[in-house]
Order: structure tokens, then sequence, then C-alpha cells
């Protein structure tokens, strides 16, 4: 029967983590897996309060078809929240709700993708782009990132020679591996695709979780006609409304609108009105401000736990938001392996692997500290700590400082 299957779906595999997460639902299993938020600071309360009122102002409409690209009230808030929070002047008819962004980086597939065009991605890169962008069966061409940012060096060569369609980039508290690029990396690679061909994808859901450092300049601010930007209000308010949205130049919206047409017709116009009065009634910088202040606690403790029970011989980042922390074991060890010793005393991380396109055996995995408490931070790293130690012998160093300073040369995975 594989015969009756399209061309795209070969070698396409299932998400990695979400295989991971069923084992997640284990009850005595401690997660560090997922890139889940803290459910117990969900609005619920609010949110209640919200979809009560969007009944009254909507009536019995609420339920009904809608406008492909989206409310026309959320779209005005956006468009308010780009330019008062961003610094991009982006008109609501820029604006398209999505299903989640995932379903933006699928739409955007669809409308610029054919067969063997060349993408450039990050490495180590978010999966779901990976999987999202594999659909339309593309030349992927991973670019290292560091402390800095993308390695411009290696993308300006890229540039040059295979003239990419797509560039796509996680600037902010990137995923996997929690750095934020430094605005000089991102006027550098601004300027190098500046008059390209080449149109960014700038994918920021995590922008809002910042808890220490200074916001950057967004690429959209920096070339607001190459660059589409993504948003979502998954990480900010809750992931199952499966509510994102993307901003992009007028000649690429207009195809956007079509391809999401033919997708799904329109995103739920009944959460989008829940969404639009849960914005309108509460103060979101106060709500964000909450969220960020338990994060940052729960980094911390973290931090603290890998620098206690990790050997000195392991390195880690240190994220200035987000949800994640990305560690480096010594290149005697495979992260996959430390995975199975760690899941046998009921802690489970993401290995490294997924996150590379060409490269297996990975000596480096991603921690999330935002869906597990502060407790299960300490026993969950002790446990990963004497897994690591179990493995192999480690030889004792005295160092100041474990987390990573990279220069731009220096590869992930690299000693």
């Amino acid at each position: 029967m594989t015969e009756m299957f399209s061309n795209r779906m070969a070698g396409i595999p299932r998400s990695f983590i979400r295989e991971i997460l069923k084992t997640a639902q284990e009850t005595d299993i401690i997660s560090f897996a997922g890139g889940l938020p803290d459910s117990n600071l969900f609005p619920a309360d609010e949110l209640v309060i919200a979809t009560n009122k969007a009944f009254e102002t909507s009536g019995r409409n609420i339920f009904q078809y809608a406008a492909s690209e989206g409310c026309e009230q959320l779209r005005s808030y956006l468009a308010d929240f780009c330019r008062n929070r961003k610094g991009v002047a982006v008109k609501k008819e820029n604006i398209l709700i999505t299903n989640g962004s995932q379903q933006a980086l699928d739409l955007l597939g669809k409308v610029f993708l054919n067969e063997g065009d060349d993408v450039v991605i990050e490495e180590p890169g978010y999966l779901g782009v990976i999987q999202a962008l594999s659909m339309y069966m593309p030349e992927f061409h991973p670019v290292p990132v560091s402390n800095e940012g993308m390695d411009a060096d290696r993308l300006k060569i890229l540039i040059n020679e295979r003239h990419p369609k797509l560039l796509y980039v996680n600037p902010n508290f990137q995923n996997p591996s929690g750095i934020t690029y430094s605005d000089n990396n991102r006027k550098e690679i601004a300027g190098l695709i500046n008059s390209k061909e080449t149109f960014l994808i700038e994918d920021d859901p995590y922008g809002e979780l910042r808890f220490r450092g200074n916001d950057k300049l967004s690429f959209k601010k920096l070339l607001p006609e190459r660059t589409v930007l993504l948003g979502s209000f998954s990480k900010s308010i809750v992931p199952g409304f499966r509510l994102g949205w993307m901003a992009a130049p007028e000649e690429v919206i207009e195809k956007l609108v079509i391809a999401k047409q033919a997708s799904d017709l329109h995103t739920s116009h009944f959460t989008q009105k829940i969404i639009y009065q849960y914005l309108k009634n509460n103060d979101m910088d106060k709500h964000i401000q909450k969220i960020t202040k338990v994060y940052a606690q729960k980094c911390q403790k973290m931090i603290e736990c890998i620098k206690k029970y990790f050997p000195m011989s392991v390195f880690h980042t240190i994220p200035e938001g987000g949800m994640f922390i990305w560690v480096q074991l010594p290149v005697s060890l495979k992260a996959i392996e430390l995975f199975d010793e760690a899941y046998k005393n009921k802690v489970i991380f993401i290995p490294g692997d997924p996150f590379y396109l060409k490269r297996k055996y990975i000596n480096t995995f991603r921690l999330n500290f935002t869906c597990v408490t502060e407790d299960e931070i300490e026993t969950g790293i002790r446990k990963i700590g004497k897994a690591i130690n179990n493995l192999i012998n480690f030889k004792k160093e005295d160092r100041d400082e474990r987390s990573f300073n990279f220069n731009g040369s220096v590869q992930f995975g690299d000693r």
C-alpha cells in the first residue's frame, strides 16, 4: 500500500518530542521534555468571564463562519501590539490569524516552496519548522547558532551560493538552545539579505517571556518588506485555543490568505472572540509579569541545581527568558544514552539529536523548566546528574563559570 501515499510523506517522521510526551503522561515521571507553559498560570477565571462577555456581545453569531483573515478587532489589537511593543509599523490588513504558529509555518511552505527549493534554518533548530516545511520537500541548509546568534559568515556563503527562498530564525530565547540573537548579529543578518530575494521568517512565540536583559531589535523592523513575523497566544495565555498570528508584507499576505482558505477556511471565530474579550478586559502586562516572575525563579533554580549536581565538565546556556536551557556533555557521552539512563530513574528530557538534520548521537540535550515545580527540578536534576556520573568518569576541574561563552565561531556540540 506504500505506493498509494504521496512522495512528500516519505521520510517525514512522527514528532520525536510528541512521542516522548506520551511517556510524560505517566504520573511518576518528572518531565523536562515538553515546551509546555505552567498550567497554574493560565488565566482560567478571567477566560470564563471573557467567554460569558463574548456571548453577550456576539450572541449566536459567535458560532458563525467568519473572515479567513481573522477577527478584525483581534487583528487591530495585534497591529497595536507590534507598534507599541516591537516598534514595528504593521497594519491590521497585513495580519492573518492562524491555528497556532505551527499552521503559519505550513502556510508559508505552501506559498513559497517548490520541491528542491533552498531553505536556511538554525542548528540546533526548532523541530517543528523542520517537520512543517519538510512536507514541501525543500533542501535544508542548517547554520550554527551561538550565544550571539546565527553564524553570519556561514550564512553569507549560503546566500551567495544557494540564493535560498526562506531563512528561518527563532531569535528570542531560541528553541532549543535558549539563546538570544544580539542586535549586532540581527543587523548583520539583515544586511546580508537586504538586497536578495530571500524572505526571513521571524518566529517569536517566546518574545514576551523575558525575565532578564533588554529587548532586542525585531527583524520586522530591520527588514519590514522581507520579513514575516510569527506570534502566538499559546505561551502568553493558553495553548489549548491554538491561536497564532502572522504579520507579512501585502503581496505575501494575499497569498497566505488564499492558502488559509484552502486549508481550513478560517481559525475558530469562537476562540478568537474569547481571546479578544480577555485582552480587552485585562491588564496583559500584569499577566506577563506574573508569568516571567515564576519562570525566572524556576530557571534560576534549574541553573543552581545544574551547578550543584552536574559534573564540572558539563556546560549549559543561561537564557534571558523563554522556556529552555541547553546542556552540553563531554564528547565521550551521547545524550540519547543519558536519556535511557535517566528514564530508568523516572526523569525525561529531549536529547539533542532531533534538533539537527545531518548529525546523530549528539552530546547535547534540552531541558524545559516551565512545566515543573521547584521540588521536581531539584529531584530531577539530581537524578540526571547521578545518571551522568554513572555513565562516565569525569576529570575533576575547577571552573568559575560553566555557561556557554560562544564567540560566534564555536558550534554547539563542539569541545
